[in-house]
């Protein structure tokens, strides 16, 4: 079964491995011992963020890293900004109730 990546990163612990890895690859042990769960755990979650290409591992000699999918991370973005603009709109008129609140 194909996961999307918003099932990959509606679980904490997933995001939490995006974040990780965010600013440096690591190997499956390194990120195992941020989390308070077993190393199989861990290995699942990696597991189902590498099927939905969030992740990808590399090998250096004896050891694998996982590094993030920029490129993947971006289809998550896409899909936000649409709710970006509605937000910015929504400040906006905030905004211009509290100066005109302020005025008076």
């Amino acid at each position: 079964m194909r996961r999307d990546i918003f099932q990959a990163i509606a679980d904490p612990t997933r995001r939490a491995i995006i974040a990780l890895i965010a600013l440096q690859a690591m190997t499956p042990n390194a990120i195992a011992e941020h989390f308070d769960t077993t190393r199989q755990a861990v290995s699942k979650h990696l597991k189902i963020l590498t099927e939905c290409e969030l992740i990808r591992q590399q090998h250096q000699g004896r050891e694998i890293y996982y590094q993030l999918e920029i490129e993947k991370m971006k289809e998550i973005d896409k899909w936000l900004e649409q709710f970006r603009k509605i937000w910015e709109d929504r400040f906006n008129q905030l905004d211009d109730l509290l100066l005109t609140l302020k005025d008076k």
